[in-house]
């Protein structure tokens, strides 16, 4: 497939993108999926919302010479890839496709949902396939060659993405009948020849190049997996050139099995993999092997240094011919418009690129005459040496506690429990009125007062709800946050916050990360005011409710000139005050959340050990100041958690709470192996979906807790907050939590 020809003269790539922002410029596509779900809106009302977001799309992506098209999603770009190859579940099959989509993912009162978890180290959830010996492939390429036409209908260069057949089956998941030596990747033959069959219908179609994206042979790759990679794009016809993405690191050595395989170009991280410039120098590829220089970052906001990156495309010319300049991933990653942020903090906007920005960053870099200026240097006034000194200052006993078995003592007599206490993990649903109330103080239309009185009104109700519910630990339910790392964000030097800064999470679900541009500080309590006032209100412990340093990094744009390690321990200092004033205000359970530990785990193993060990300890530092009598709870989420296992354990947390029921409690396992002996609360209710669980149900999954772990250690919870959730579904699911702990405990009696 890539032979070198005389006849076909080689042509410059030019300026593309590996994908774009697909929720719209104001959250479009958000608010119409969730008008579809409660019955405000039908189908063919969502798919007039979708078309006139992909328009837009189109708009801004027609400022580059090859547009990729196939990137729109409704939901999730993996669950679009098992609709196009048939591989839906026979649970989520319904009368209509739209129907079925939805059922796969969000779940309905028949079957649950699929699982879902981290999209490599992002903060994206991807929906996990569920692949078995059995599955049957079918091609359906509908969506793929609609879209690819809709962009040559309008005069742009079109070229189709897909998630690649490798990277689909190692992002896949067994099915629960399969055997127990089945690999998702046994099957990569006949998933290729429905893929064979997807590329030549989009041939028919007009397209010349396809681009299939492979993130997954970014990580380390077995010679087996290597293997069935080259067996894979072997199988390939020279019919249609095939473009291979990587965005999420290097591809090491999976770049010369490719390339051996026929693959006729490559889009190369070079902002987190620039060892592949040394890699692909040594291969001696031809001179058309298209080679698009991935030099705008996809995963943060920060301008790129246009000199730089300009230095790494012209390597690549000297080896191609048919060079491209694009992001290094799908600008999915980040905001659509920094035109919209008018009260950043001075000298910061000019360092900031979002979406739209970096488009004009990407077609500067393919003009031999565009600009390559370099990045502004950062203002000396965003250095705080105050902070500097006292991280200097810690001792190097500062990260540790006295063991955990002399805790659990001293915390079981300052607050006795029940087996299997019954908690929540932290917020309560954010009601209409509550977010109508805070958009009315954010406008200055509610004074301080006011809405003071109203968010205490809502702690009122929140304790009131939790005590006619019977849980044991409660939580004063978050209505004051609206955000549970923007509004720590607000309150600390150091960080700033955007008006539309919104990025998609998973499904509707989006979040506005903050941006920490300089040195964090805390100048005054951030929570205990609400924390105590909520326990004024009951005999029962209410937790405070903090985010670790690790997720608060991980959930915003965070500066790039100096170790994330460093910005880390800066975050944890601040917090460190904030749990001992909440200990001194006499909170006995403190619960600092981390769901992001997993995320920024390095995609390569040879990385994990370094991050681990400094994401461990900005956690301790930030936790391990209280006293033994005080309970430190943490909570983890949608994360493969076998892989960061270690570090959980490294926490030293007292509980942990983690996601388990989307997994069906497989985390166990994990925790078994490591010899955990903490606490735990695997989560027994799928907060993100809209089923409520039945009170046996949740009873079988705290069984089979009890029988992994032992009673003494287990708690029973949700597998998150239930902010995104209505009243409706939450009193029910929550007094089926209460009832499932009640029937386990008279069970063990």
């Amino acid at each position: 497939m890539n032979t070198t020809t005389t006849t076909v003269p080689a042509k410059r790539f030019g300026a593309t993108a590996l994908g774009y922002p697909r929720i719209g410029p104001n959250r479009e596509l958000k608010r119409a999926l969730e008008a579809h779900w409660s019955g405000r809106l039908d189908a063919a009302g969502l798919e007039e919302a979708a078309a006139a977001v992909r328009s837009g799309m189109l708009d801004d992506l027609s400022v580059l010479d090859s547009v990729p098209t196939g990137t729109f999603s409704l939901y999730d770009h993996v669950l679009d890839t098992i609709v196009a190859v048939d591989a839906l579940a026979p649970r989520h099959r319904r009368e209509t496709e739209l129907a079925s989509y939805f059922a796969a993912a969000r779940g309905d009162d028949a079957a649950v949902p699929l699982e879902m978890t981290k999209w490599f180290d992002t903060n994206y959830h991807y929906l996990v396939p569920e692949i078995g010996p059995d599955t049957e492939f079918k091609a359906k390429p509908e969506k793929a060659v609609a879209e690819f036409l809709e962009a040559r209908e309008r005069g742009l260069d079109a070229r189709p993405v897909l998630l690649g057949p490798v990277s689909f089956l190692l992002l896949a998941k067994p099915t629960a009948d399969a055997p127990a030596d089945f690999r998702p990747l046994d099957r990569i033959a006949d998933l290729t020849e429905v893929y064979v069959e997807i590329i030549a219908a989009l041939g028919r179609a007009g397209a010349g190049i396809v681009q299939l994206d492979e993130p997954a042979l970014c990580a380390d790759r077995t010679r087996n997996e290597l293997a069935a990679t080259a067996e894979a794009y072997l199988r390939f016809n020279d019919d249609v050139e095939l473009l291979i993405g990587g965005g999420y690191g290097p591809f090491g050595t999976a770049l010369e099995v490719l390339y051996d395989a026929g693959a006729e170009g490559f889009v190369l991280d070079l902002v987190r993999g620039r060892s592949d410039l040394e890699t692909l120098e040594a291969l001696d590829v031809s001179r058309e092997t298209i080679l698009v220089a991935g030099v705008v970052d996809g995963r943060n906001i920060w301008r790129t240094d246009l000199a730089r990156a300009a230095a790494d495309i012209e390597r690549l010319q000297r080896i191609s011919d048919r060079v491209g300049v694009s992001s290094s991933s799908s600008l999915l990653h980040v905001p659509v418009d920094l035109a919209a942020e008018t009260d950043l903090p001075a000298g910061l906007t000019e360092r900031l690129a979002f979406a739209r920005q970096k488009l004009q960053e990407i077609t500067a870099l393919a003009d031999p005459e565009g600009s390559r200026a370099a990045r502004p240097e950062a203002p000396a006034a965003w250095r705080d040496e105050a902070v500097r000194e006292r991280l200097e200052a810690l001792g190097s006993d500062a990260d540790r506690r006295v063991p955990y078995v002399e805790r659990q003592a001293a915390q079981a007599e300052r607050v006795p429990l029940p087996l299997l206490p019954t908690t929540t993990i932290g917020s309560f649903p954010q009601t209409a009125e509550l977010r109508n109330a805070r958009a009315a103080h954010r406008r200055g239309l509610m004074i301080d007062t006011d809405y003071k009185a109203r968010m205490r009104a809502e702690v009122v109700a929140v304790i009131a709800e939790q005590e006619k519910l019977g849980l044991d630990v409660l939580v004063h339910g978050e209505p004051e946050r609206n955000d549970m790392v923007q509004y720590f964000a607000e309150q600390l030097t150091g960080f700033a916050t955007t008006a539309a800064g919104w990025v998609q999470s998973y499904g509707s679900r989006c979040v506005r990360p903050p941006v920490l541009y300089g040195d964090v500080a805390r100048t005054a309590p951030m929570t205990v005011e609400w924390t105590s006032y909520a326990q004024s209100l009951t005999e029962k412990p209410v937790k405070g409710m903090l985010t670790g340093p690790v997720t608060i990094l991980a959930w915003s744009f965070v500066r790039d000139d100096q170790p994330l390690a460093d910005t880390a321990d800066q975050v944890a200092l601040a917090l460190r005050d904030e749990v001992r004033d909440l200990e001194a205000a006499g909170t006995a359970i403190i619960q600092v959340d981390e769901p992001a530990l997993r995320e920024l785990l390095p995609v390569r193993a040879a990385a994990r050990a370094a991050y681990q060990a400094w994401a461990t300890r900005a956690f301790r530092i930030a936790t391990a100041g209280v006293k033994p009598e005080t309970a430190i709870h943490t909570h983890l989420c949608y994360s493969e958690f076998g892989e960061v296992i270690d570090a959980i354990a490294a926490l030293d947390a007292d509980v942990t709470s983690i996601e388990a029921s989307r997994s069906k409690m497989e985390v166990l396992a994990d925790l078994d192996r490591a010899n955990y002996r903490s606490a735990v609360g695997p989560g027994v209710w799928d907060i993100h979906s809209p089923r409520v669980p039945a009170a046996e149900d949740m009873a079988e999954a705290l069984r089979l807790a009890v029988a992994a772990l032992g009673p003494e250690r287990v708690w029973a919870n949700p597998d998150c907050g239930l902010k995104t959730r209505r009243y409706e579904e939450v009193r029910p699911s929550l007094e089926g939590l209460v009832e499932a702990a009640r029937i386990v405990r008279e069970q063990l009696a």
